[in-house]
């Protein structure tokens, strides 16, 4: 055996360790749900959260259902009730009415690399247990979510060319030793798949869809986008970017802090931001109403506003 075939038969064996120790944890969803009057069935993929039956699955898979089945590689049939859903980070948790597999190990998206193995576990159009492998194409990627008043842009997003299609969404994202680093999402295009990162953030949002069954989150009003400093300001504070305020809502937080278009915001509350994720993980329930320093760079000058943010609503 020369090296080349060696090395293929490492790779299989690694994959093939991942599928075993994913495919019993990641169960096939089926929801009915209600949207705009009508009645109509969805399908997708959900991983095993707790060990007393929670799992983990995207918000789009459950919207508008209540209930449903999730049925697993070794036949189990479980009735499940949704107990609550995020569409601005598209996680969603339900409930098994029945004991299910022990939940796989959770990982940390935020320790993967660009190139790094990644294995897909799911039921995509209606095949249950597929196992599919690729590299981490990019990280940081974005995707935007949106309810019916609020914008958001999911963070962190995880670019893999890991084959995904309809019914992955839901499914099982895991690094090179099985634990499980994403949820899958989305499919952007040929070759192209997303999946939301588990990392400290999304834990955080799992924790509270476990235990209040939504998600609080605190509201400025502002719209942003990475943008470079001037030179001069990047060789002062030792970084490249800041977020340029692309838009002020009327009657907002942001607004009423005299925030404007225009703005790079550079710090909040005396510690320095550099993209959009890094505002909004500032953004949860401990925010609201708290009195909040914002710091932004306007026309060569620095200067610091003072906002009080709301709590933003669905």
């Amino acid at each position: 055996m020369d090296d080349t075939e060696r090395e293929l038969d490492d790779y299989s064996r690694l994959v093939v360790g991942v599928a075993e120790r994913l495919t019993p944890r990641v169960a096939a969803l089926r929801v009915r749900r209600r949207s705009g009057g009508r009645t109509g069935e969805a399908a997708g993929s959900a991983v095993v959260l707790t060990g007393d039956g929670h799992l983990l699955t995207n918000a789009h898979v459950v919207d508008g259902a209540r209930s449903g089945e999730a049925e697993f590689a070794d036949g189990t049939l479980a009735q499940i009730e949704v107990v609550g859903r995020d569409p601005l980070s598209d996680l969603a948790v339900v409930r098994s009415d029945r004991g299910i597999p022990e939940p796989p190990e959770f990982g940390d998206a935020d320790q993967l690399k660009v190139g790094s193995l990644v294995v897909a576990v799911g039921n995509p159009l209606g095949l249950a247990g597929t196992v599919t492998a690729g590299v981490v194409s990019a990280l940081g990627r974005a995707m935007p979510a949106r309810t019916r008043s609020a914008t958001r842009i999911i963070e962190d997003v995880i670019q893999t060319d890991a084959a995904l299609n309809p019914g992955n969404s839901g499914g099982a994202l895991a690094d090179s030793s099985g634990r499980v680093v994403g949820i899958n999402t989305a499919v952007a295009g040929i070759g192209v798949g997303l999946a939301v990162p588990v990392n400290p953030t999304t834990q955080r949002i799992v924790y509270a869809l476990l235990h209040d069954g939504r998600v609080r989150r605190a509201y400025l009003g502002l719209v942003t986008s990475p943008a470079p400093l001037p030179p001069v300001w990047a060789d002062r504070m030792g970084r490249r970017t800041a977020l340029r305020v692309v838009e002020v809502v009327a009657g907002s937080p942001a607004a009423a802090s005299g925030i404007r278009p225009g703005d790079l915001v550079l710090a909040v509350d005396g510690e320095p931001l550099g993209d959009a994720q890094s505002l909004q993980r500032r953004l949860f329930e401990s925010a609201i109403g708290r009195r909040t320093e914002i710091t932004v760079l306007r026309n060569g000058a620095l200067v610091d506003s003072v906002a009080i943010p709301g709590e933003l609503s669905d």
